[in-house]
């Protein structure tokens, strides 16, 4: 009824509708635009709303934190006590006592003190190339792959059993068999361009297997100066190893033990070489220590050169970065020796 009442009001002319909000105990007329206020003409009851009768004064703290766009109120200590609340007190454990730095029991030091260089070095233009002999000497290949950390043997193997499973056993013979043929093919062909101080020959620019690797290493020829060595042998008499060099020569002006390494993954850093960079340090000891050259090397270069023919990534070991491996490769070589 009082809704049919309502229509007909508001079917009427507009100024009759201020009739409607005349109500007897209020002094003041509503002004007609709270038409759209909440006033209820309904005779229902008012439904009891449960959060009105909540302390919102004694939960206002809890309702900011919770509607707060800012980070959570939390501290360590109060998750601590939250966590000791919930699961009990921690387990007391002791903290863990760091390991110890190893220093080589007998230590021969990278810079031969008893060598003497002569004043004016040999005129002859070509470089060192003294054959590998087999001897009873380790090599320092062999040293560092039987001293190897179980991590990197994890890894190593894991890699391997995954190209088995992508390859199979004949199939992933054949893959590393291809890579040590790229390799021996890479160092051919620069031991060629240094020798003739020209490009790779036609043959080899045109190789697919070392073409890119060749392009890869462009930029970084370009610093190489006075190759003294190309794939020559190395021994260090006092240590008892001995090693095939890759290169030694120039680079920037730093005489360098030059490694050549091929990659078909990206090696930005240093770390990425493994134990690449002990190697040089073995073979920049052993070049010190060897009476066949009239030479000292304080630093070490290697150059990881790619398939795809992007550009190669020399790593530069300076002075005390060789020592600083220098010192592990005594290390790796005591092991070895400790084994055998």
């Amino acid at each position: 009824l009082v809704r049919m009442k309502f229509q007909q009001l508001l079917s009427r002319k507009p100024g009759k509708l201020g009739m409607l909000f005349q109500i007897p105990f209020c002094q003041k007329q509503f002004p007609y635009m709270c038409l759209a206020t909440s006033a209820c003409l309904y005779s229902k009851k008012k439904k009891a709303n449960s959060y009105e009768q909540v302390d919102q004064e004694k939960y206002k703290s809890l309702v900011y934190s919770v509607t707060s766009y800012k980070t959570s109120t939390q501290t360590p200590e109060t998750i601590f006590e939250e966590d000791n609340l919930l699961y009990g007190p921690p387990d007391k454990h002791r903290p863990p006592i760091k390991a110890e730095t190893k220093t080589p029991k007998n230590w021969i030091p990278l810079i031969n003190p008893n060598k003497r260089i002569p004043l004016l070095n040999s005129d002859s233009n070509l470089p060192m190339k003294i054959a590998l002999q087999k001897t009873k000497m380790p090599s320092v290949t062999r040293i560092l792959q039987q001293t190897i950390s179980p991590q990197q043997t994890f890894y190593l193997e894991r890699w391997k059993q995954k190209m088995i499973l992508e390859l199979g056993k004949d199939g992933f013979a054949e893959y590393t068999k291809n890579l040590f043929l790229q390799g021996e093919l890479f160092h051919a062909a620069l031991e060629s361009i240094f020798l003739s101080e020209e490009m790779a020959t036609k043959e080899q620019r045109e190789d697919v297997a070392i073409s890119g690797y060749l392009s890869s290493v462009q930029h970084v020829l370009k610093d190489i100066s006075e190759v003294k060595a190309l794939e020559s042998a190395v021994q260090h008499e006092t240590l008892q190893y001995l090693g095939l060099v890759d290169c030694v020569a120039k680079y920037r002006g730093q005489l360098c033990v030059i490694d050549w390494k091929t990659s078909e993954k990206p090696k930005p850093s240093l770390k990425n070489t493994f134990d690449n960079p002990l190697q040089v340090a073995a073979y920049i000891g052993a070049i010190n220590h060897d009476a066949n050259y009239d030479f000292q090397v304080s630093c070490g270069l290697i150059v990881v050169a790619y398939k795809n023919g992007s550009p190669a990534h020399p790593h530069f070991m300076d002075p005390d970065l060789c020592s600083q491996y220098w010192s592990k490769w005594l290390l790796r070589l005591e092991e070895y020796t400790d084994r055998n």
